[in-house]
């Protein structure tokens, strides 16, 4: 086995979902001789060739626009959004278009596009180039949404989703992109289907729901908490929408307590969503209220100050010490 990292096990999936279908196609900013900014799709348009991998003119729109027309022809597109907030001038087409073809041709035309967009902060940019948007494509049905967490995810996560029939918004966390594990590839399985969430760390007093680059943060917390005697189970959401809230139920079915943390604004966000659902399904089980960590309802700050911003270990020990205190 290899160390192999995030942005590495990505490009070893989209390989080989090339190698394996000629009507897959990747299509972006800068993806082709610079292998995209984070160089995950590095080697492919040398070895896949131009038409196959394609470099883009600077308009999200007519990206997204041209992958849909693709699409309905027959062809698997693999959008790159160089960054999140970059996505946002494709925002119309995405969502008035690619989200609702199945349901206006009553489920007879497929739309089977993925739309990577590295997302989150953590690496010190500007401004655009750090937002956490995943829920405003969640809210809109017809759209599946997706975010891996590590390398294993990475490489298989995205082979399921290029193999969908349904348009699949992919999140990247991209300050995990260096982040390394042991990886047989392809010999390994994948961890379970793509929309399924999955236990990483078992424990018995509370449970941690999170999704991204919060994975890694939340199992830190859990080893943390050992250290006091707690036993913390986290799990790993994957996919946004649909929201596999049978995992996490079962979870704090176990251990009766549940906090859910992200990078994205408190208000209105995931957590809010998971939070009513596991209060009515788990009401007699629970053993305090489920609480919420995340980003503050402000814009994205600048970089000297995002560690303010974003959750850390810190602010979720905490959560977990309010929970326990209740």
């Amino acid at each position: 086995m290899a160390q192999v990292t995030l942005a590495k096990a990505i490009n070893a999936g989209l390989r080989r979902a090339m190698e394996q279908d000629p009507k897959v196609l990747l299509m972006g900013e800068d993806i082709g001789k610079l292998g995209g900014v984070f160089r995950v799709t590095e080697g492919l348009q040398k070895d896949f060739g131009p038409d196959r991998v394609i470099d883009t003119p600077l308009a999200e729109s007519g990206i997204i626009g041209t992958a849909l027309g693709l699409a309905l022809r027959g062809y698997r597109p693999v959008c790159e959004i160089q960054f999140d907030g970059f996505v946002f001038p494709a925002f119309d087409q995405i969502t008035t278009q690619v989200a609702k073809f199945r349901a206006r041709s009553l489920g007879t035309v497929r739309m089977p596009m993925v739309i990577r967009i590295p997302f989150g902060g953590g690496i010190g940019a500007v401004e655009h180039h750090s937002e956490s948007p995943e829920t405003l494509f969640a809210h809109t049905a017809g759209l599946r949404v997706m975010a891996c967490s590590n390398p294993l995810d990475g490489y298989w996560m995205i082979q399921q989703a290029i193999a969908s029939d349904d348009p699949v918004i992919f999140f990247e966390p991209k300050r995990r992109y260096w982040e390394k594990a042991e990886l047989d590839l392809p010999a390994t399985e994948p961890a379970a289907p793509f929309d399924r969430a999955r236990i990483v760390r078992p424990g018995t007093d509370l449970t941690l729901a999170a999704h991204g680059p919060m994975v890694r943060t939340c199992l830190d917390a859990a080893k943390a908490a050992e250290a006091e005697g707690r036993s913390l189970e986290v799990v790993d959401l994957r996919s946004i929408s649909p929201l596999d809230t049978d995992a996490v139920a079962e979870s704090v079915g176990r251990t009766g307590r549940l906090v859910v943390v992200h990078e994205a604004p408190v208000f209105l966000g995931l957590g809010a969503e998971l939070a009513a659902k596991i209060t009515e399904r788990c009401f007699y089980r629970l053993e305090s209220p489920v609480l919420r960590v995340g980003g503050f309802h402000t814009p994205y700050p600048p970089s000297r100050i995002e560690e303010v911003y974003l959750p850390d270990l810190d602010r979720v020990l905490e959560a977990v010490d309010r929970a326990f205190a209740f």
